[in-house]
């Protein structure tokens, strides 16, 4: 059994960035609380911070991407099932222009992950269909 470590890092389950203090034994998270240290949260965080990380290690959990074949859903490559994607996004651009297609991006992202994903939909996809919970 390896010794028990401890990481500090920043929930990304919304837009808050409470710190968290991860434990970690035999490369198995054990617990998740608040980080003390944190000078935002100061030791707080929300019960989807502290128990949100529980889907990490289940059995069930998808670890293969899966494409619909005949109605039903099937492991693929990761190259497969991007190109199912290029071809689905280009079908929609191809059918309903701009307007059918809309984006959601994230506050807890980078500023140039948020501006690439503006791009893409407006360059790549013709909309201006876009939010984030950044605006104030």
């Amino acid at each position: 059994m390896t010794q028990a470590a401890q990481v500090n890092t920043v929930c990304s389950f919304c837009g808050v960035g409470c710190g968290l203090t991860v434990s970690i034994r035999d490369n198995t998270i054990t617990q998740v609380r608040g980080d003390k240290g944190s000078p935002f949260s100061r030791g707080r965080a929300c019960v989807k911070g502290v128990n949100g990380w529980r889907y990490v290690h289940r059995a069930d959990r998808l670890t293969r991407p899966l494409v619909r074949r005949g109605g039903r859903l099937e492991e693929a490559s990761w190259d497969e099932a991007l190109e199912v994607v290029v071809q689905g996004l280009d079908r929609i651009r191809r059918t309903h222009g701009g307007r059918g297609f809309g984006m959601l991006s994230s506050s807890k992202a980078t500023n140039e992950l948020n501006y690439m994903a503006q791009k893409f939909a407006r360059l790549v996809m013709g909309s201006n269909n876009i939010d984030s919970c950044n605006r104030g």
